[in-house]
C-alpha cells in the first residue's frame, strides 16, 4: 500500500514558476540569480502558509544548480540531486524556535567557515528566527554583517517586529502577500483534478476563505474534506467538515431580514445555535457579508474575494438590498461586536440585533407601500391645556400693585402703540371640572369634546365665565385662603392683600422666586378656588410682584455709629456727656 503524503507536501511548489500568489518575491528573485547580484542575508517575512520556507528553499537550489535554466535549477545534476534526496551538505535548514541559545549560534558560526563541496554556496536558511534570545541576536550580528564570500543567510519569520534592529538592517526584507482566495480556489482545483477529486466552485471558495490567505492551511483543509466527502466535495458536506457556516445561511438571513421577518430570523438563528456555532462567530459571519453585499453593489466589485457562481449570488442579492440597510445593519452589528464579549446574555444580545435590523427594513417597505390616505395621525396624550385669556411665556414684574384703567385707543393709536404685559394672569375653573368628567366616563369622544367643542373661541370665553363670580370670590375668600396657605404655607405672603375684581383675584408677592413658584402652581390653585367658591365659570390669578428694597446691615463700628446717629439724633450728645471712646 503506498504511503499517504498530505497535500501540502506532496504539492509544494519546486520552482519560481509554481510558486502560489507571490510573483513579485519570485521575480525580485530571479532577476536577482540571473544578474548575478546576490546579498549575503535575505529576510523572508510573512503570515503562515505562504511560501516563506518554499521560496528560500527554491532560492538555495538554484544559486547552486551546476546547469541552471535561466534562474530556475535543472533538477538534473548531482547539487539539485543531493537537495531533492535531503543529502545535500551545501544548504543547511536551523529552526530557531529549537536552537536559540548563543551556543547554537557559536556552532552555526563555525559551520560557516566550511567551504562548500557541491556547488557555490553554502546557505543556512533559519526558520522563524524572530525566536533567538537576545545574547544570540547579538553574537550573530558579525558574521551576518560580513560573513565570507561563499555564506548566504535566508532568514524566514513571521513576526518581524520581534526582530532587532540591527539584524534588519544587515538583510534585504521581503515581505510576502496572504494569498488570495482566487489564486488558492485555482491551485485547489488544479490539485483536485491532479487526485481525481471532483469540486464545485462554492466549496474551494469556503476552503480558500477558511485558511484566510494561508495555502499551507487551505491544502490541510482539502485533505480533510477529501477524507469526509470522498472524490465528491459537496458543498453542505464541506461546511459541515470545516464546521463553518455555509454562505446559504447568510443569503437566507438578508432575505429574512430585507422582509423584516425577524420571527423566522430569531428560528433561523436558534438553529444556528443548535449546530454549536457561537453567537460571535454567527454576528462576524453576518457582518462580513453584509459588507460583500455593500461593496458588490459599486464598482469595487473586485473587493470581494470570490469568483464563479457565489459571486452572481452576491451580485444578484445585492441588487435587491438597498444601501441604507446595508449600512445600519453593519453598524447595528459592529456595535453589537463590540458588547458582545462583556454581555451576560449574549443571545439576547444577538436576537436584539437581528430585530433591529429587521426594523430598517420594515420602516423602509412601510414608507414606500403605505398610501398617504392610510396613515392615520394617532390623537395627542399630552394634557388638555386650561383656557389662559392672556397667556405670557413668563412672568412679568409690575411697577405699581394697582392697575391702571386706561381708555380704549383708537384704530390709528392701536396701530402705533405696541402694549407692554405688566400680570401674568392665569385661568381655571369649570373647563378643568368638565375636563375631570369627561376622563372619569372614560369615553375619548366626550374628552376631544371636552376640550375642542364646536364653538369658536369668544363663545367658548363666554359659556365658561360665572356672571356671579365676583360675589361668589368675596364670600368665600377667607375659605380659599385658608385652604391655599394650608395646603401651600409658603404662599402665606402673597393672600395677605388678596383683591377681587369680577372674575379675577389679584396677589402681591414680595419676591421673583415666589411670583415663579406660584406661576407654576397656578393650575392647583385655580382649582381650589372654584372648587370652594362654588363658581361654574373661568377664575384668573392676577400676580403682582412688589419688591421690598432691603437695606445692607452695618458691619464696621464707624457704619454703626453713623447709623445710630442718624436714627437718634441724641446720640452724640450721650456719647460727649459720658465722655465715650468708640474704637
Amino acid at each position: 500500500m503506498e504511503q499517504f503524503v498530505v497535500s501540502a507536501r506532496k504539492y509544494r511548489p519546486a520552482t519560481f514558476n509554481s510558486v502560489v500568489g507571490q510573483k513579485h518575491i519570485t521575480s525580485t528573485l530571479k532577476n536577482a540569480i540571473e544578474r548575478n547580484q546576490l546579498a549575503h542575508a535575505y529576510l523572508f517575512c510573512g503570515p503562515r502558509g505562504v511560501g516563506k520556507t518554499t521560496c528560500a528553499r527554491i532560492f538555495a537550489k538554484a544559486i547552486n544548480c551546476l546547469n541552471p535554466v535561466g534562474a530556475e535549477a535543472c533538477n538534473e545534476c548531482e547539487s539539485c540531486r543531493s537537495f531533492n534526496e535531503g543529502r545535500s551538505m551545501s544548504i543547511h535548514e536551523l529552526d530557531a524556535a529549537s536552537n536559540n541559545s548563543v551556543e547554537d549560534i557559536r556552532n552555526l558560526i563555525e559551520q560557516v567557515r566550511v567551504i562548500p563541496q557541491i556547488g557555490h554556496y553554502s546557505v543556512f536558511i533559519i526558520d522563524e528566527v524572530h525566536m533567538l534570545s537576545q545574547a544570540a541576536f547579538n553574537a550573530f550580528l558579525k558574521t551576518l554583517e560580513e560573513p565570507p564570500q561563499h555564506a548566504i543567510f535566508i532568514l524566514a519569520t513571521t513576526e518581524k517586529h520581534k526582530i532587532i534592529p540591527t539584524i534588519l538592517s544587515r538583510c534585504q526584507i521581503y515581505d510576502f502577500n496572504r494569498i488570495r482566495v482566487e489564486d488558492a480556489v485555482e491551485y485547489l482545483r488544479y490539485i483536485a483534478n491532479s487526485e481525481g477529486v471532483t469540486a464545485d466552485d462554492q466549496s474551494l471558495n469556503l476552503i480558500a476563505q477558511k485558511a484566510d490567505g494561508g495555502m499551507r492551511d487551505a491544502l490541510s483543509m482539502f485533505d480533510k474534506a477529501v477524507s469526509f466527502c470522498g472524490t465528491t466535495l459537496e458543498y453542505k458536506a464541506v461546511a459541515s467538515t470545516l464546521n463553518v457556516l455555509d454562505y446559504d445561511t447568510y443569503f437566507r438571513f438578508t432575505d429574512l431580514l430585507l422582509g423584516g421577518d425577524y420571527v423566522n430570523a430569531l428560528l433561523e438563528f436558534d438553529a444556528v445555535l443548535t449546530k454549536g456555532f457561537s453567537g460571535q462567530v454567527f454576528m462576524n459571519g453576518l457582518n462580513q457579508h453584509m459588507r460583500d453585499l455593500l461593496v458588490a453593489k459599486g464598482p469595487a466589485v473586485n473587493l470581494i474575494e470570490f469568483t464563479g457562481e457565489l459571486l452572481e449570488s452576491y451580485r444578484r442579492q445585492a441588487s435587491n438590498c438597498d444601501t441604507a440597510f446595508l449600512f445600519g445593519a453593519i453598524s447595528l452589528l459592529s456595535e453589537a461586536d463590540g458588547k458582545l464579549r462583556t454581555a451576560s446574555n449574549q443571545r439576547l444580545l444577538v436576537e436584539l440585533t437581528l430585530m433591529k435590523i429587521a426594523a430598517l427594513s420594515q420602516k423602509k417597505n412601510s414608507e414606500l407601500t403605505l398610501p398617504v390616505e392610510e396613515s392615520y395621525p394617532l390623537p395627542s396624550l399630552e394634557e388638555p391645556q386650561i383656557v389662559v385669556t392672556q397667556p405670557v411665556t413668563q412672568p412679568q414684574v409690575v411697577a405699581t400693585p394697582q392697575p391702571q384703567v386706561v381708555a380704549a385707543p383708537t384704530a390709528q393709536a392701536a396701530a402705533e402703540v405696541k402694549p407692554e404685559p405688566k400680570r401674568v394672569v392665569v385661568g381655571g375653573g369649570s373647563k378643568r371640572n368638565s375636563i375631570s368628567s369627561a376622563l372619569a366616563s372614560g369615553s375619548i369622544t366626550d374628552l376631544m369634546k371636552s376640550v375642542s367643542g364646536n364653538a369658536s373661541a369668544e363663545e367658548s370665553e363666554d359659556r365658561y365665565t360665572d356672571p356671579q363670580s365676583e360675589k361668589k370670590l368675596q364670600e368665600s375668600k377667607e375659605r380659599f385662603i385658608a385652604a391655599i396657605v394650608a395646603k401651600h404655607p409658603r404662599f402665606s405672603p402673597a393672600f395677605e392683600k388678596t383683591k377681587i375684581s369680577g372674575n379675577t383675584i389679584s396677589v402681591e408677592v414680595p419676591s421673583a422666586i415666589m411670583r415663579d413658584d406660584l406661576y407654576n402652581s397656578r393650575s392647583e390653585i385655580t382649582e381650589i378656588i372654584t372648587d370652594i367658591s362654588g363658581i361654574s365659570g373661568v377664575v384668573k390669578l392676577d400676580i403682582v410682584l412688589n419688591e421690598v428694597e432691603v437695606k445692607l446691615r452695618p458691619v464696621k463700628l464707624e457704619d454703626r455709629v453713623a447709623h445710630i446717629s442718624d436714627r437718634s439724633p441724641l446720640f452724640d450728645e450721650l456719647v460727649t456727656a459720658l465722655e465715650l471712646e468708640l474704637d
